[in-house]
This record gives C-alpha cells, sequence and structure tokens, in this order.
C-alpha cells in the first residue's frame, strides 16, 4: 500500500469518528451525560436518530448520483 493511500484511509477514520463525536455532542446541546434530565435524554436521542437518517439519506444521495 502506497504513502498516500494509507494517509487518505486514516484521514477518512478520523474524520468519520469526529464528526459521530460532533454529532454526539450537538444533540446533547453540549452537556454532559450525567447532566442530563430524563426529557433531555430522550430528546438528545430523538435527534441522533434523525442524524443518522440524515446521514444514510447522504449516503444514498451519494450512491445514485455518481
Amino acid at each position: 500500500m502506497d504513502w498516500n493511500r494509507l494517509i487518505s484511509m486514516l484521514t477518512r477514520m478520523f474524520l468519520r469518528k469526529a464528526v459521530t463525536k460532533g454529532i454526539s455532542l450537538v444533540a446533547r446541546r453540549g452537556k454532559a451525560v450525567a447532566d442530563l434530565t430524563p426529557q433531555d435524554r430522550k430528546q438528545a436521542r430523538a435527534a441522533r436518530q434523525m442524524a443518522d437518517k440524515a446521514q444514510k439519506a447522504a449516503r444514498l444521495g451519494r450512491r445514485f448520483l455518481r
């Protein structure tokens, strides 16, 4: 494997994790998990599910627009 492919793969892995963590943070509105009320947890779960659906739709869109 050449260096360009290796660096690209590592960059994609890092960015994927960073985006996932960022979406999770935004869904919780910047609060720590321990500080969430039951209502906040329910809302964060709904926001995370909506983000998952949006990511899935984006993947489908990229697949069909090739």
